[in-house]
C-alpha cells in the first residue's frame, strides 16, 4: 500500500543571517510608506496668530575652558607625593572639586598655589 504524497510546501522568505542585509522581494513596499514609496507626511497646523516680535536676548559671554587635573597629575607636576596634595586639598590651601570619591584640581588652582607658595631666600 503506497503512502499518500504531500504537495511541496510553499517557499517562505528566510530571515537574513547576522551581518547580511534583508532585501524585500520586488513590488513589496516597505511598511509605513505611502504611494510611490514615500512616507506619509502630516500637514503642519497653521499658526493661530502671527508671532509678536520678541526682544533678542544677548548670548552669554563664553567662559574660558578650565582643565581639571587628577591628584596624581598634580603630584607629578609639583614633584611631591599624592598624600601631600590630599593634605593641601583637605586643609583648603588648594582648591579642588570632589567628583564621586575622587578629587579634581583646576589647573589655575595649582598655578595660584605655586605662585603664593614662593619664598625669597636671602
Amino acid at each position: 500500500m503506497p503512502l499518500p504524497q504531500r504537495s511541496p510546501a510553499p517557499a517562505l522568505p528566510r530571515q537574513a543571517a547576522y551581518g547580511q542585509l534583508h532585501t524585500r522581494p520586488a513590488g513589496v513596499p516597505h511598511p509605513g510608506t505611502g504611494p510611490m514609496g514615500q512616507r506619509p507626511v502630516a500637514p503642519r497646523p497653521a499658526p493661530a496668530r502671527p508671532m509678536a516680535a520678541r526682544p533678542v536676548a544677548e548670548a552669554p559671554a563664553p567662559r574660558a575652558a578650565v582643565s581639571f587635573l587628577t591628584v596624581a597629575e598634580v603630584a607629578a607636576m609639583m614633584r611631591v607625593s599624592k598624600m601631600t596634595v590630599y593634605r593641601l586639598v583637605h586643609a583648603g590651601e588648594m582648591a579642588a572639586v570632589r567628583v564621586g570619591r575622587s578629587f579634581r584640581v583646576p589647573a589655575p588652582a595649582v598655578r595660584a598655589y605655586l605662585d603664593d607658595a614662593r619664598t625669597d631666600v636671602a
